[in-house]
């Protein structure tokens, strides 16, 4: 039974009319029911966050390898490029070879013309029309709404 079914049966143990309790003890039960049934959802989303938690440090663990052992391949990449200075090299278990490429190397961008300049979509800063909101200022388009957040600790 869900919350909203428990408080529909509560109801019914109640007398609309003249508030009177027509069976007392199905309401304990009921409001236990609902105690344990909020106790329960509430330990469940601890449970849940402390879950996500967990990955996203896993997860920053993960990058932070991942990002090490890319630097460390990309500097003995480095390393055999300038000693190798353009030869192949083969043996049976790896073969290195160089092939000639072309890059894009910006050196002034002020000086870039305008005709290569992609224009970026303008981003509103919702910080700042919060703090202005709070500080009684008027911003067109926009107004302060009050939420219910919930905390489970």
């Amino acid at each position: 039974m869900n919350l909203y079914d428990i408080d529909k049966e509560i109801l019914s143990c109640v007398d609309m009319e003249t508030g009177e309790i027509i069976d007392a003890e199905k309401l304990d039960e009921l409001n236990m029911e609902k105690s344990r049934k909020i106790r329960n959802i509430a330990c469940w989303i601890k449970d849940l966050n402390a879950e996500v938690a967990a990955l996203k440090e896993q997860r920053e663990a993960f990058a932070a390898r991942e990002k090490a052992a890319k630097n460390k391949a990309d500097g003995l990449k480095s390393y055999l490029v300038a000693y190798l200075d353009g030869k192949s090299v083969k043996d049976t278990e790896y073969q290195i070879s160089f092939r000639a490429s072309k890059a894009t190397e910006i050196t002034d961008e002020a000086a870039i013309p305008q005709e290569f300049r992609i224009p970026q979509p303008d981003k509103i800063d919702k910080s700042g029309i919060l703090a202005a909101l709070k500080a009684g200022d008027a911003v067109a388009g926009c107004a302060l709404v009050e939420r219910q957040s919930i905390q489970i600790k």
